[in-house]
């Protein structure tokens, strides 16, 4: 798995979530919607259908406070907002093994 502890995932089109990039370590990681971000929403997580929309999903407010989560595998985390082109930035804070956390996300 890839060592990289920071990026930013951009949802081309509001309304079609994306996933996280994969071959991430697992860990605590922390979200937050970019500052320069058009819109004021970012959801984070997965409905079960490999989606997330502002109905399904946890609402990470612009400038507000991150979201941080145990997460085994980044790519099964889906990420939307509420305006084209906006971006949610993320950071392994901590590194966990997948045997010490059991959260499947």
């Amino acid at each position: 798995m890839a060592n990289q502890i920071s990026g930013q995932i951009t949802v081309t089109t509001a309304g079609s979530a994306v996933p996280g990039p994969s071959s991430i370590q697992p860990g605590l990681f922390e979200f937050t919607p970019v500052h320069g971000n058009t819109g004021d929403y970012c959801y984070v997580g997965n409905d079960s259908a490999n989606d997330v929309s502002s109905s399904t999903g946890y609402h990470i407010k612009k400038d507000g406070t991150p979201l941080l989560m145990a997460i085994n595998d980044l790519s099964k985390v889906y990420f939307d907002s509420d305006t084209n082109g906006d971006k949610i930035a993320w950071v392994r804070v901590a590194s966990i093994s997948v045997q010490s956390y059991p959260a499947t996300a």
